[in-house]
């Protein structure tokens, strides 16, 4: 098999808020290049590096919104977060857990920081993904897998290299826990100092990687520091990561969906019409109600 070589490293660009408990760097759709057509199916990436949030009596987060037309995926790494969207999905999930709305025809939602959490503040560290939907799944019926730590399913590296936690996909023979509706990888490489794991993808796939701890080399060759975004070329199909201190890595590769994306505010559809029919949909109270 042929390597994939690095196409960019992605230095993580100033952090805005979004809401009031999210302080993210975003890395896709953004000036790197990293268009929603280039990232495909990964369509939004925002990161919310470690940042220590000073205890609050009432939960910092976003209040309620309407999404359609793609899946959102939160993946926890510090601090704990609640969820509640008004097809009756939601709970909380905290280090390691990774929630997993399905948004299709429509739903409102909210997040917040879990209420204990908020009383006593702390280190906060997330990843929200979009995954767009193809155009037959778009107006599906929405659905939430909530998945904690102990029910994603590992793969142990050989000589204590670490583990590769496989949230969707697969690694060697172990299948990823999400059920996805395209070919979605995405997995944690917690790797210890010194660990190594050769990842292999179809060179079609989009792929990328996200340094969340430590600091990496990859084939051997580049060193990419805590925080910064790699994308990969469109051909190859195996590459390595090479841990220089503890670390952990979150692993994405997808086949693109290549169909037109119409993306506005919290819809991504295929066409402008559909775009304004989600607007009426809202308007008409067709996704449901849920209280702020």
């Amino acid at each position: 098999m042929a390597t994939k070589n690095i196409e960019l490293v992605a230095t993580p660009k100033a952090p805005h808020f979004v809401g009031d408990g999210f302080r993210v760097h975003n890395f896709i759709p953004s000036g790197y290049h990293l268009n929603m057509e280039r990232m495909s199916p990964f369509i939004m990436l925002d990161y919310n590096s470690k940042y220590n949030f000073p205890p609050s009596i009432v939960p910092k987060g976003v209040g309620v919104h309407p999404h359609r037309g793609f899946e959102t995926v939160t993946i926890a790494y510090q601090g704990k977060v609640a969820h509640h969207d008004s097809a009756g999905g939601g709970g909380i999930i905290g280090e390691g857990d990774v929630q997993w709305m399905t948004a299709a025809s429509g739903v409102l939602h909210k997040e917040y920081h879990e209420e204990e959490f908020s009383k006593t503040g702390g280190i906060f560290q997330m990843v929200q993904l979009w995954v767009n939907l193809p155009a037959k799944d778009k107006m599906s019926a929405p659905k939430y897998q909530a998945i904690s730590n102990d029910q994603i399913n590992k793969f142990e590296l050989p000589d204590n290299a670490g583990i590769i936690e496989v949230i969707a996909g697969q690694y060697q023979n172990v299948k990823g826990t999400a059920s996805t509706f395209t070919p979605v990888n995405m997995q944690n490489a917690k790797l210890n100092k010194g660990g190594k794991a050769t990842f292999s993808f179809p060179a079609h796939y989009n792929t990328a990687l996200l340094v969340i701890e430590g600091s990496i080399k990859v084939n051997d060759t580049e060193i990419i520091p805590t925080d910064h975004f790699v994308l990969f070329e469109n051909e190859g199909e195996d590459f390595t990561v090479e841990a220089l201190e503890n670390a952990i890595v979150l692993v994405l590769s997808g086949e693109p969906i290549n169909e037109p994306i119409y993306a506005h505010g919290p819809f991504v559809m295929n066409t402008k019409e559909e775009i304004d029919q989600a607007f009426d949909d809202v308007n008409a109270g067709k996704f449901g109600y849920l209280e702020n």
